[in-house]
């Protein structure tokens, strides 16, 4: 009985991640908050059922990754059989341009990974990044905007480092890996197009990186059973099947309306954060 609501639990985790992951609003944010209400309790133990979940939380994003791969495939696979040699030089650039993006994050994320999962993942924390980061995209949406680089393959060296500085903010719970970026590469001049595909991209190495250090971090002090892989195991699938949903039809919405209603969904959400906190109600 147990094996399965943790499963339950597992996919609707996979489902919360999947959905936001690639929102801009919170992913980590949204998973904490949860798991304070539905805590994933694979071993007998107190202190091996949080070294579970501080691995679960980010290894989890490895479904998203493959969607993005999937769906991206021909935009991020420069070895696709009779590709021309000026459509594989610009793949290669482009993930030059992601590597570039994913350098500061990469190099905070290995020394502040400890901060970070011991001491910024409060829900106060978690409250005031989720409204700061809303009243931000409100303000961003209601400026003049005056696109500079239309699709990804127009990203420079230097927009390119500058998109990684602000994937390094969301390193804090509550701000949104693809809330930074995208607010960050709308004012270098993307569009909303191109900020979210290379939002998408920059996620790969880094989430990638992250989770594989979690594992290592985590995984030798896990006594390891057959139900925890296939807790981990159905949150990967499910996260894997509904990013796959969502990036379509984000690409889709962003075509013709702007972010102002996931700043909106912060701003609220954030707000019912700060109360439960308050009441004591989350952690």
């Amino acid at each position: 009985m147990t094996v399965l609501l943790n499963l339950l639990k597992s996919i609707i985790f996979g489902i919360v991640q999947g959905v936001t992951e690639w929102l801009p609003i919170s992913s980590t944010g949204h998973l904490i908050l949860m798991e304070s209400f539905m805590p994933l309790n694979v071993f007998a133990d107190h202190a091996s059922n949080e070294a579970f979940w501080s691995m679960y939380e980010v290894v989890i994003q490895f479904g998203s990754i493959i969607a993005v791969l999937l769906l991206y495939w021909k935009k991020l696979f420069p070895f696709q059989k009779g590709i021309k040699p000026a459509r594989r030089k610009s793949i290669l650039r482009l993930w030059v341009m992601i590597i570039i993006a994913s350098v500061p994050a990469a190099i905070a994320g290995l020394l502040l990974d400890d901060l970070i999962d011991s001491v910024l993942s409060s829900s106060y924390v978690i409250a005031l990044t989720l409204i700061i980061y809303g009243v931000l995209f409100l303000w961003m949406e209601n400026r003049e905007h005056k696109f500079t680089t239309e699709t990804t393959g127009q990203i420079t060296v230097k927009n390119a480092f500058l998109a990684g500085c602000f994937q390094m903010l969301a390193l804090i719970p509550g701000t949104s890996r693809s809330g930074a970026t995208i607010f960050g590469e709308t004012l270098l001049g993307f569009s909303r197009t191109a900020a979210a595909e290379f939002s998408f991209f920059m996620a790969i190495p880094v989430m990638f990186g992250a989770s594989l250090l979690r594992i290592i971090k985590k995984l030798p002090g896990l006594p390891v059973s057959f139900s925890s892989v296939l807790v981990l195991l159905a949150g990967i699938t499910v996260s894997f099947i509904v990013s796959v949903f969502v990036i379509r039809r984000l690409m889709t919405y962003i075509r013709s309306h702007d972010f102002k209603i996931f700043g909106v969904y912060r701003i609220a959400l954030g707000i019912v954060v700060l109360i439960f906190s308050f009441l004591k109600v989350i952690a």
